[in-house]
């Protein structure tokens, strides 16, 4: 039965490590893990988790983008595990938008990101896939293989005055002005 995980907190070493490859995706071990990594991230209202955010420093991801509380305007999609992701290649033209992490709560921040990427990684099942992602779902992905090289958001801002309160997107998002 799948388990709610502990997230790991900013200045905690598992999010500054080098993560390792999974040799067997089909292992019990690795299918419970991405289990009780799909009903984390659904809690506690993500659209992405990696595995050293829930203590296991391994190359593994979810990208699970839908609207929820913390982002009201993300896409929906079918939450996905991606294993031993790549990223082929990133478009020159990038975009600043806002993340916010769950290993570092309460602040948000403007982040440059490709806008649109190449990736290829294994699915829960062992299949390799090839994809094109743009927008809100090619940030994620970035966001999350940011995680998997150790490096959190915050290591992509390019000024501090670009960083937020939770609070304060929340009002942003609502339309209220800044």
């Amino acid at each position: 039965m799948p388990i709610l995980r502990q997230i790991a907190q900013l200045g905690q070493s598992v999010l500054r490590r080098e993560t390792l490859p999974i040799d067997d995706p089909s292992d019990s071990s690795v299918q419970a893990l991405i289990e009780d990594m799909l009903v984390t991230v659904a809690e506690v209202s993500g659209v992405g988790i990696a595995a050293p955010q829930v203590f296991e420093p391994l190359k593994l991801f979810i990208v699970a983008s839908r609207p929820n509380p913390r982002y009201p305007q993300a896409p929906a999609m079918e939450p996905t595990a991606m294993l031993n992701p790549e990223l082929l290649w990133r478009s020159e033209e990038t975009e600043k938008g806002w993340e916010g992490c769950l290993s570092v709560p309460g602040i948000r921040g403007q982040v440059p990101r490709s806008m649109k990427i190449g990736v290829r990684y294994l699915t829960r099942d062992g299949a390799a896939r090839e994809e094109e992602l743009s927008g809100f779902l090619a940030r994620i992905f970035q966001h999350e293989f940011d995680h998997i090289s150790g490096m959190v958001f915050l290591d992509r801002v390019e000024c501090n005055r670009e960083l937020i309160t939770e609070r304060e997107y929340q009002r942003i998002v609502a339309g209220y002005s800044v």
